[in-house]
């Protein structure tokens, strides 16, 4: 394979483009493929059973991709227009498997213009939109308890209580006859699985994620707590009452939010004679970017990520930029990054992030280090581009 090293940034940006269409060019010829080879039964002549076993066996598939082509194929038949989507990346595979289903010769037009350009995530709504599920009750339920590896000592086996899961179905195992002298050989730890957010309904979702002991003993406390405003327990509402109140917080402390506001912008001290950013002037940025990245590129494309936030100063407050709201506008982290990089150059700015990996910098445990410190230390100067969102 070519070294790209040497290829400039827009050459690389247009190859790249030029490859993205070309696989899904490709993916659309394979699915297509793989429909009229089924439809002919072509996959009989080569000793295979099923599509999915010629999908197996012969094309060397894995199981989920097997599955993927041969739902979207047979999906296209009832709706060629499909095919065209997935070549030109109005749709994908994962997101045609999970519309098929649920098309008819009624809504198929109307739910597959809807769901042009959806992500993954948009599409598990629409379906969930389509075909609405019941709501599922609250749970607590135990999980079995974790083997310990073969390398970890037995001080390291959890306590059989100490891990539950919220609406998680139970997981069993066959039992493992072994002859008493002779070790059994320990079973592989069970891997963490994620938190689920499944779409039931609109405006309904499933949630599910592994938890403590300590964090169920802290539910149960504040079910007991809260029987006069809850009092059916219901965990559903009573966790979402407590996201609430601290989200509330988080907000009023990180973009100075408050429902009787003590100052305005104009009575701030808005100087560059520290890092502090007034929490008038943070409420106000906030409330005008939306609470959203405000990077946007050659093309006016919207970053408009929600997290990671920091308060980008338009003229670097390392070079005497002020803290007013037109100076401030809120960007992630890479694009605060990025325009850093712009400003002082990648050789300085890699410098930069190795000195505050050396130094003893002040590091907060969502914030990370304090670049105010770091810039001091590399650069001699009262601060740096990157005001943090808690000032």
């Amino acid at each position: 394979m070519l070294s790209l090293r040497s290829v400039r940034d827009e050459d690389l940006l247009r190859q790249l483009s030029q490859l993205v269409m070309q696989s899904r060019g490709v993916e659309a010829e394979v699915v297509a493929h793989v429909g009229e080879v089924e439809r002919r039964r072509l996959h009989a002549r080569e000793a295979c059973s099923s599509m999915f076993e010629y999908c197996r066996r012969i094309l060397g598939m894995r199981e989920n991709e097997a599955y993927l082509r041969i739902t979207v194929a047979r999906a296209a038949r009832e709706n060629p227009v499909l095919l065209e989507m997935l070549r030109d990346g109005r749709l994908h595979l994962s997101g045609i498997a999970r519309l098929a289903p649920h098309l008819t010769r009624e809504n198929a037009p109307v739910v597959l213009e809807r769901a042009s350009g959806m992500s993954h995530r948009e599409i598990r709504e629409l379906v969930a939109e389509l075909s609405p599920r019941p709501d599922v009750a609250p749970a607590i339920r135990k999980l079995p308890e974790r083997p310990a590896s073969p390398n970890s000592g037995s001080s390291l086996q959890p306590d059989s209580g100490s891990l539950l899961e919220l609406g998680a179905p139970r997981v069993e195992f066959d039992s493992v006859k072994s002859d008493s002298r002779v070790a059994a050989p320990a079973r592989p730890a069970l891997p963490t699985r994620p938190a689920l957010v499944e779409p039931l309904a609109p405006s309904r979702y499933q949630v599910r994620f592994t938890a403590s002991a300590e964090l169920r003993e802290k539910l149960e406390r504040l079910q007991a707590l809260m029987r006069s405003s809850v009092p059916d327990g219901d965990l559903a509402r009573i966790i979402e009452i407590a996201v609430t109140e601290k989200l509330q917080r988080v907000e009023a402390k990180r973009f100075g939010q408050s429902k009787a506001p003590r100052s305005v912008p104009a009575d701030t001290d808005k100087s560059p004679s520290s890092r502090h950013i007034p929490a008038a002037v943070r409420r106000l940025v906030h409330e005008r970017d939306g609470g959203r990245c405000a990077y946007r590129d050659r093309y006016g494309r919207h970053c408009g990520k929600r997290h990671d936030l920091e308060f980008h100063h338009e003229h670097p407050f390392a070079r005497g930029g002020d803290h007013s709201p037109g100076n401030l506008t809120l960007m992630c982290r890479s694009h605060n990054t990025l325009l850093a990089e712009q400003d002082y150059g990648e050789d300085v700015m890699a410098r930069f992030r190795a000195a505050a990996s050396r130094t003893s910098v002040p590091v907060d445990a969502q914030r990370g280090p304090d670049p105010g410190s770091a810039a001091r230390a590399l650069f001699g100067i009262a601060g740096s581009r990157d005001s943090r969102l808690s000032g």
